[in-house]
């Protein structure tokens, strides 16, 4: 287990998801195109069809920038873009409007992300709400934020990859060689976190969304999720007095907190308990706020933000 306490978010994260620059968010270009035709759920798998669909590929996002992805609501124009297409990609668990959706269409490709790698419990994976008597209980028991490592992302792109090439022979060996440029591309981006991270004076981090299990995991880390019910409800004296003597405990510099929520918490905690705020981003969308243009540009300023906080040697 590598969160150690947290507080959960009824309002779980405000965060944007991007569409790609080579996707469309309009209902008219899915479908009926002669390319191959893919609705993806949100940011991490629109991002995948695209790398890996590459020119032959037409490929959709059902979540549109900025737009939180957990909550998401599929309109009856959604719902045709994927009667339409030719493939789906989603994260099962992640969006229960997509997963509905997907279950009840004809579309005869249907690909999971879910079972192409193997998710875990961290005691974050659930949305949590109030229940009775003011209790929180987890919804789910799986943590669905995989694509913030990139080893079981890249155990993700080789299923996807596979999938594809059976759905659209005619281009499949295109399929399997951009699949393996991305894989090639996710275990460099793995080698990166590895060197930055092995030797950190702290192997400690705060940050306001529990979003961060997988890395933690991969990288020897230890996330400590600090957000509240109301994101932009202040910690308690005597929780910014806990975060206070863990900090020092653990030699804890910086809150996290993310670009499209409100830093309200994290910055007062931060001010309460002497410490550093910085960005980390879950990476559950692109906007014009996000440091970086795609996935990898945003995980690399992550590693930076991170080697910064951690005192990297």
């Amino acid at each position: 287990m590598n969160v150690r306490r947290l507080i959960p978010a009824a309002a779980a994260t405000a965060l944007g998801l991007g569409a790609l620059t080579a996707c469309s968010s309009d209902s008219a270009a899915t479908g009926n195109t002669d390319k191959f035709d893919v609705v993806a759920s949100f940011y991490p798998m629109a991002f995948l069809a695209q790398q890996i669909g590459g020119d032959h590929a037409n490929v959709t996002s059902l979540t549109e920038p900025g737009q939180e992805p957990h909550d998401l609501e599929l309109s009856t124009k959604q719902r045709a873009q994927l009667e339409e297409a030719d493939a789906a990609l989603f994260l099962k668990g992640l969006q229960p409007a997509v997963d509905e959706a997907v279950s009840q269409t004809g579309i005869k490709t249907k690909i999971d992300a879910a079972t192409l790698t193997h998710l875990e419990d961290h005691g974050t994976g659930g949305h949590s709400h109030e229940g009775e008597e003011g209790h929180f209980e987890e919804e789910h028991g799986r943590d669905p934020h995989v694509w913030l490592d990139p080893v079981k992302y890249a155990e993700i792109a080789q299923g996807v990859g596979k999938a594809f090439e059976k759905a659209d022979p005619d281009h499949a060996a295109d399929y399997k060689k951009n699949t393996e440029a991305l894989v090639t591309k996710l275990n460099g981006l793995n080698s990166d976190f590895e060197n930055g991270l092995k030797d950190t004076k702290t192997k400690v981090f705060f940050t306001n969304h529990a979003a961060f299990g997988y890395l933690a995991e991969r990288y020897g880390l230890t996330q400590e999720a600090i957000s509240g019910v109301d994101p932009e409800s202040e910690p308690s004296a005597a929780r910014v007095r806990e975060l206070q003597q863990e900090a020092k405990a653990d030699g804890v510099t910086t809150v996290f907190y993310e670009t499209l929520v409100s830093g309200k918490t994290a910055k007062t905690l931060a001010r309460d308990a002497n410490l550093k705020t910085d960005v980390l981003d879950p990476l559950e969308g692109i906007t014009d706020q996000s440091r970086g243009d795609d996935y990898f540009q945003v995980m690399e300023a992550n590693l930076k933000a991170l080697q910064t906080a951690m005192g990297a040697k």
